[in-house]
């Protein structure tokens, strides 16, 4: 089991994702514990009020360090906890870093609002920041359900065939290959003879042949020198 607690402004924002499809039956079987907190309730004033002002001036509100800190320490379960800030200045979130993530016991996500949060929060207490992408979100809300969902393909037991996991894109340094289903026939489309034959070894080369096209076609810098070797060889 892993357990994500997930300290923002907004907990409600998580109540659909994580209430349906395969996380929520990942989290009804024990595989999932996630945990919402509100940043608001470790406020020292009657109001609830987290930010304030940064210092030097400048647009918008940054949020204090003492109500962060103060939720982040509560959540904490000793050496087991990790701590991530979802940042748009962390490092890429990529399958890679989901596997190794999946293993830990206890992830603290930590989301971003507004201008963002007191430098001196983040020193004192993050362990790491991710980033979903090179832009800019309302909130870190949105990162925390992308990671917690792209993390928990790769915990045991929450996607059905766990092998189905390891052959999604980007796994093997390849994007997955073409799929298809019933009809054989629709618009005048064919499925390719190779998937109705039944002969495994050849619909493994077929799949594994297409992934590298798809691959060097949509994504060519994913390719590492001995792949681009083979695509170019399978031309």
């Amino acid at each position: 089991m892993i357990r994500f607690d997930i300290l923002s402004l907004f907990p409600e924002y998580f109540c659909g994702p994580f209430d349906e499809s395969i996380l929520k039956r990942a989290r009804e079987a024990g595989i999932l514990d996630i945990r919402l907190v509100n940043i608001r309730d470790f406020a020292d004033n009657r109001h609830q009020r987290v930010d304030d002002r940064p210092y030097g001036g400048g647009p918008g509100m940054v949020l204090m360090p003492d109500p962060v800190v103060k939720a982040i320490r509560k959540a904490r379960r000793g050496s087991a906890s990790r701590v991530i800030y979802l940042s748009p200045q962390g490092k890429t979130l990529d399958a890679e870093k989901c596997r190794r993530l999946a293993k830990c016991e206890h992830l603290i996500l930590l989301c971003g609002h507004y201008e963002g949060i007191d430098e001196r929060a983040l020193a004192l207490e993050v362990d790491e920041e991710i980033s979903i992408g090179d832009y800019v979100l309302t909130n870190g809300c949105i990162a925390a359900i992308v990671l917690v969902d792209a993390v928990s393909r790769f915990v045991p037991g929450v996607i059905g065939h766990e092998s189905s996991a390891k052959e999604d894109s980007f796994e093997n340094g390849l994007l997955d290959c073409p799929h298809y289903t019933r009809p054989q026939v629709f618009e005048n489309l064919r499925v390719p003879e190779v998937l109705l034959k039944g002969h495994h070894q050849e619909i493994q080369k077929w799949r594994h042949q297409m992934a590298l096209e798809k691959t060097g076609q949509k994504k060519p810098d994913l390719l590492k020198p001995d792949l681009k070797q083979e695509e170019n060889y399978s031309r």
